[in-house]
Formats: structure tokens, C-alpha cells, sequence
């Protein structure tokens, strides 16, 4: 044996080519991911997954799509939005955490799959936190350096940081705002991404509203406070959503002209009716929240300039408690100063409603709302009639006996039921090819 074993090590005997070295730690694992678009889904229930964009095969107009995420009854997909799986995403906790995890952490499912619970993924979360905001962001971190995020809590503070101040974040989470003594009963209600052009909307559990310029709140180089004061609340109030709105610097008498034409057009159409667009009551005046509003005179408009503001209008839903709802041009809220009670949103006291969202909406959007009975409905955007605020709304949910609604999501234009017929199949009607992902969607 040991003259064969001889014999071979002379025949085969080269030099080794490659050398082992001890580099364990010192690899990049991020090098080892290959860069591929993925279709993130959270649900309401806080589930989230990630699916290759390349699983949704384009369809032709007029299909049926292909059965998505399994849901239970009181859950749905809340949120959908794609990335690469090397682009990081942020996530907010009410108490003020916020993490970071690349898309490539996230579970990998397929398009039927639930996902898994968020809850799962952070550290160190601790009993009753829940998260405020997913936010995805661009790979290129070095771009941050030039936007800004604005933060709200529930007492109706409000701080601005630059976004690059939560490049650094490690596995077990960082603090983004600090809530300790007098605000220790404080939570974080949003997180979002905003630009100097932009205007910041608090809306409030009883009802009112506040637009004032992002401009109006300096940038904050730590993370330890809760900010300045963005809406000042009355008795047992709490803001309950932020909204973010591009800047609009138009003349009253010019805003009130146009939306009494755009009334008049909606009712010449039959979307609106004569009492809804009179109803309009008295409100605080505009910075303290006391008075009354100042009639303007309305102006003559040009068609042309009607047109231009058609074209950079926003519009704003609010739902309340009882199931009732408002949608409303966002020119109806006008700009104030930041630190007011703001405006009449909706007129809740002959009901003894209160409002639990309020947020940006399009024409071709969906809402889902949930009960606290677990009831759930959708329902599309347009079938809600237009008003002008302050109004009472119109019934969207018929809640149960003793039932409110406690969450709303917007869904955006999802098409049919996520491709799942009325027999709970998912195909026919246009191609074999499954559906693409809807597209994102705010919550």
C-alpha cells in the first residue's frame, strides 16, 4: 500500500492552486444576494412576505388575475409596494423604535402565501407595540441626504429630521423618538417622507384639521424629543392621521370660486346634490381656531384656469366610527399656521361620532374597513359622494349594534378582488398568464 499510495504521488503531484483562508466574518454577505425586484405585501394584521416580481406574468386587459395573499376574515393586504432586495426598509413602532432590514430578510413566499408577523422579525418588541409605518426606501442611502421625514404623535406634536439620520441602524433597533416624562403617555401615529414643497394635514379624533407648510417646522438634528406642537387639542382629543399634500399657495377668492363651479359641474353630472354642497357651517377663523371664517366674494374663473387647478387637485376622505363618510377637496382645507386648533373636518356632535381616518384618496381607489367586531367591507372610492367640509358624510359601512370601525386602509386601484372570483377561484375570463401585483398603495 505504501508503494502504491508512492507511486500515485509522483504521477499526480501538482502544486495546489487555490488557497483556504479564514475569512468567515470578514465576507460580505450582501455580495452573495442577487439584485432582483421583489413585490413586498404587508396586511392589516401585520403580516408581511416578499415574492419575485417575475412570479406575476403580465395578463391581458380584461382578465381575471390570480388568486393573492390568504386571508383571514378580518385581515387584508394593506400595503404593496416593490423593491429591490438590496433596498432597505424602515419600520416604525408607536413607541418611537424604528428598524431597518433589507428585502432580502423579509420571508420569501409564494403569491397564496400569508407571510409572517412582523413582530417576528424586530427585536426586542415589547407587549401592546404595534407598527406605525412601513416605509421602503431607495438603495442609494447617499441620495437620503436631501429628504426629510416628519413625525406625529397621538397629543399632536410633529418633528422633522433629515432621513439620512436613520442610515445607521442595527439589528435591535434604534430610537426615533423618545416619549419620557411629560409625554410619556405619547405615541407615534406616522412616519413619512416629505419635501420642502409640501404641506403636512393633522386630523383629529373629534373631528378637526389642520394644513399648515412643511417649512413651518425646522429640522431637528437629535432624535430624543417629540418635536414642536403641530395642532393644539381640546379636552379629550388625539390626532389619529397625518397626511402629506403638495403646497398650494392659491387666493380664498379664487378657491371658493372654483369649488363652487366644480359643485355645480358634479351636480349638472348628478354626483352631487344641492343640500350636500350647502352645507357648510360656521368654522374657526383661520391661525387660532376662534371666530368665524370671513366670507370671501367669489370671482369669475376662465375655463383655462379652472382646468390648471382640476389639474393639481387633491382630495381627502374621512370615516368615521358610526361607518359615515366625507371625501372633499383638499383646496376646502385651507393653509394655516402650525400650533392652531385647525378646521371644521366633519360635524360629528348630532350623532356622537368620531372620526378614525382621514387620508389622500384618487378616483379610482378602494378602502377596506374593519369593525371591532372583526366585520370587514370594501368598497370603491367613487361611490362616495363628493362634499364640501365641513359635512356630516354619507353612510359607507352599516355597523352592527354595538360595532364602530377602528381602522381604514386605502387600497388603490386593486382591480377585482385581487383576482379571486365570487366562487372564491381565481382565473378565467382573460388569459391563463397570472395577474401583475396591484400597484402601492398608502395605509
Amino acid at each position: 500500500m505504501r508503494t502504491e499510495l508512492r507511486a500515485i504521488k509522483e504521477q499526480f503531484a501538482t502544486p495546489r492552486r487555490t488557497t483556504i483562508e479564514e475569512v468567515e466574518f470578514e465576507a460580505d454577505i450582501e455580495a452573495l444576494i442577487q439584485r432582483e425586484d421583489m413585490v413586498v405585501t404587508v396586511s392589516h394584521a401585520g403580516y408581511i412576505k416578499r415574492v419575485p416580481l417575475s412570479t406575476y406574468r403580465a395578463q391581458r386587459r380584461g382578465g381575471r388575475g390570480r388568486a393573492g395573499m390568504a386571508m383571514r376574515e378580518e385581515d387584508f393586504v394593506s400595503q404593496v409596494f416593490v423593491a429591490s432586495t438590496h433596498a432597505p426598509v424602515l419600520f416604525f413602532t408607536s413607541s418611537g423604535r424604528v428598524y431597518k432590514l433589507k428585502v432580502y430578510r423579509l420571508p420569501l413566499g409564494t403569491p397564496q402565501a400569508r407571510g409572517k408577523p412582523m413582530v417576528g422579525l424586530l427585536q426586542n418588541l415589547v407587549q401592546g407595540e404595534g407598527i406605525s409605518t412601513v416605509m421602503p426606501l431607495p438603495e442609494d442611502e447617499a441620495s437620503w441626504v436631501n429628504d426629510t421625514v416628519v413625525f406625529a404623535t397621538a397629543n399632536g406634536y410633529i418633528r422633522r429630521n433629515a432621513l439620512s439620520d436613520f442610515t445607521d441602524v442595527r439589528t435591535n433597533g434604534k430610537i426615533a423618538m423618545k416619549f419620557e416624562g411629560e409625554d410619556a403617555d405619547d405615541r407615534l401615529i406616522a412616519v413619512a417622507v416629505c419635501g420642502d414643497g409640501d404641506d403636512v394635514l393633522l386630523s383629529t379624533h373629534n373631528g378637526r384639521s389642520i394644513r399648515f407648510p412643511v417649512g413651518d417646522v425646522r429640522v431637528f438634528a437629535g432624535r430624543s424629543s417629540v418635536g414642536v406642537r403641530g395642532i393644539r387639542l381640546l379636552a379629550d382629543d388625539r390626532v389619529i392621521s397625518m397626511s402629506i399634500l403638495r403646497h398650494q399657495e392659491i387666493e380664498p377668492e379664487i378657491r371658493d370660486s372654483y369649488l363652487s363651479m366644480a359643485a355645480k359641474r358634479r351636480r349638472a353630472m348628478g354626483e352631487e346634490s344641492e343640500i350636500a354642497a350647502a352645507a357648510v357651517e360656521d368654522e374657526p377663523s383661520e391661525g387660532d381656531g376662534e371666530g368665524e371664517a370671513s366670507p370671501t366674494s367669489e370671482i369669475a374663473l376662465s375655463d383655462e384656469k379652472f382646468e390648471e387647478l382640476a389639474a393639481r387637485e387633491e382630495f381627502l376622505l374621512s370615516i368615521t366610527e358610526k361607518g359615515f363618510g366625507a371625501r372633499s377637496s383638499a383646496y376646502d382645507y385651507r393653509i394655516t399656521g402650525r400650533g392652531g386648533q385647525g378646521l371644521i373636518n366633519m360635524t360629528l356632535a348630532k350623532r356622537n361620532d368620531h372620526v378614525v381616518a382621514v387620508f389622500p384618496v384618487t378616483h379610482k381607489d378602494q378602502i377596506m374597513l374593519v369593525t371591532d367586531g372583526g366585520t370587514v367591507i370594501r368598497c370603491p372610492v367613487f361611490d362616495i359622494r363628493m362634499a364640501r367640509r365641513p359635512s356630516q358624510g354619507v353612510v359607507v359601512f352599516k355597523v352592527g349594534e354595538g360595532e364602530q370601525v377602528v381602522s381604514v386602509a386605502r387600497l388603490g386601484d386593486m382591480g377585482d378582488e385581487n383576482g379571486v372570483d365570487d366562487n372564491g377561484s381565481d382565473g378565467g375570463g382573460g388569459s391563463n398568464d397570472d395577474a401583475p401585483p396591484p400597484a402601492p398603495s398608502e395605509s
